[in-house]
C-alpha cells in the first residue's frame, strides 16, 4: 500500500534548526515561491490525524502496563506505534524531498542547494539509524 494510503508510521528526530527555521519555530517561507512554506502542509490534516491516533495507541500501551497485561502483547503494540511513526516520517521525508529540497535544487543558489543536500543526507542517517 502506498505510503499516504497504508499503515501510520515513522520518526525523524530533529536534531537542531533545520534550514529555513529560525530555530524557534518560525516558518520562512521559499522566496519567491507561491504556496505553503513546508511540503508537508498539503498533508497537514492526515498527519495531525494520524499522530492523534498513535497518541492514543501510547495511551493504549501505558494502560496495558498499569493492567499488567502480557509482555507480548504489549510489545505486539509498541511495534504498532513504532510502524506508525515510521510511515509519518516517510511522508514528511518524502514531502521534504519533492518539495523543500526541490525547490533548494532548482533555486539556481548553489549555495542553498548545497545545505539542502547535507540537511536532507543527515535527516536520512537520522531516519535509518532508527529503523
Amino acid at each position: 500500500m502506498s505510503k499516504r494510503g497504508g499503515t501510520d508510521g515513522g520518526d525523524l528526530a530533529g536534531e537542531g534548526p533545520a534550514v529555513g527555521s529560525d530555530g524557534n519555530g518560525a516558518v520562512a517561507a521559499h522566496p519567491g515561491e507561491p504556496g505553503p512554506p513546508w511540503g508537508y502542509v498539503a498533508d497537514k490534516e492526515a498527519l495531525v490525524k494520524r499522530l492523534r491516533r498513535i497518541e492514543g495507541q501510547a495511551r493504549g500501551i501505558e494502560r496495558m502496563i498499569t493492567e499488567d497485561r502480557y509482555c507480548i502483547d504489549i510489545l505486539t503494540q509498541v511495534a504498532a506505534v513504532t510502524t506508525a511513526l515510521q510511515a509519518v516520517a516517510e511522508i514528511i521525508l518524502d514531502d521534504h524531498v519533492n518539495h523543500c529540497v526541490r525547490h533548494a535544487l532548482t533555486s539556481g543558489d548553489e549555495a542553498i542547494a548545497a545545505a539542502k543536500t547535507t540537511e536532507l543526507l543527515e535527516a536520512v542517517h537520522r531516519f535509518t539509524r532508527n529503523r
